[in-house]
């Protein structure tokens, strides 16, 4: 059943119509990778988006080496974690769920999905987290779980990124000539790193940086720079768009997210795309976008994610 991976129909694109777009003559599409799964499986909002292209690769390395088990990394709300306990549970392999920090008292709606699916969770402190790279700690991990398939935070490695990379082509199979800018959301920075590789320089590629700082350039040169003996120069992370980073908000994001839904009917969720979208607004906004540009934003998923931010803020985001 792993070979499904391999033949799935590209994720839709569907064009957006808004007078600022017609004020600015721009053409704006979104790459509808929050529909993108298994068909067989029915619609998932934790096993799809980029989760789904950055997981693809590893799952089918995974079963190549006869793997039965899936370890990875991730805070309490991570789409991560929910993405890989989804996998788990529809290709049958046991996971494994390191969480940064205590166990709650009583566990988010992402947690509670995760161990829904079989996820096995360990909580670690926060200091002892962030040795989780060390051979000391991998080594503990042997010894408490046995033999196990890693995937990183974020699910951001050389196979993530070849996952990646297969969205130009998408994009330009779909639209019949790829656009001239092509934008995604940066958390770890795996998606954009390879889609850059993707796109072979024809179009500039943005990362919406989700965080505080300009860590995301240095990072995406990182990636590239161990896959690319030229790395490409088509591209640049826009970091005026974080509105405080993970767990933080404002209510001018909350207010365009739900006008967005209300106006477009597609939902983004105010961790990863909410901020995109806004950002790729304010920037038409203010003519970064030369007339006639056209635009496609990769909706990433993360959609799983609003429940949790709902019961932890208050229902703010329209459901």
């Amino acid at each position: 059943m792993i070979d499904l991976l391999l033949k799935h129909s590209p994720s839709p694109i569907q064009k957006l119509f808004s007078s600022l777009l017609e004020e600015k003559e721009a053409q704006l599409f979104v790459k509808r990778d929050d529909q993108l799964h298994l068909e067989a499986m029915g619609h998932d909002d934790a096993f799809c988006g980029n989760k789904w292209r950055k997981l693809k690769y590893n799952l089918l390395k995974a079963k190549e080496l006869q793997a039965s088990t899936l370890l990875t990394f991730g805070g309490a709300f991570s789409n991560h974690i929910a993405a890989v306990a989804a996998a788990g549970k529809i290709f049958n392999f046991k996971t494994i769920g390191i969480i940064r920090g205590e166990c709650p008292p009583t566990l988010n709606p992402t947690l509670r999905f995760a161990k829904s699916c079989g996820m096995r969770l360990k909580y670690v402190s926060r200091s002892a987290y962030r040795e989780k790279d060390s051979t000391t700690f991998r080594s503990s991990l042997v010894a408490e779980f046995g033999s196990f398939y890693s995937i990183p935070e974020g699910g951001t490695n050389d196979l993530a990124l070849k996952g990646a990379a297969e969205i130009p082509a998408e994009i330009e199979q779909q639209l019949g000539r790829l656009p001239d800018y092509i934008c995604a959301c940066c958390g770890t920075g795996g998606t954009l790193g390879g889609m850059i590789g993707g796109l072979h320089e024809k179009s500039k590629a943005l990362g919406f940086s989700v965080l505080k700082g300009d860590f995301h350039t240095q990072e995406i040169q990182r990636l590239l720079s161990s896959k690319y003996d030229k790395v490409p120069m088509n591209w640049q992370i826009q970091t005026n768009y974080h509105f405080g980073g993970y767990a933080k908000y404002k209510t001018d994001l909350i207010d365009f997210i739900n006008h967005f839904k209300s106006k477009h009917h597609i939902a983004l969720d105010p961790i990863y795309t909410g901020k995109m979208f806004y950002g790729i607004f304010d920037l038409l906004q203010k003519g970064y976008f030369p007339k006639g540009s056209t635009i496609v934003a990769i909706h990433s998923g993360g959609l799983q994610g609003i429940a949790g931010f709902n019961e932890r803020f208050g229902d703010l985001i329209d459901l």
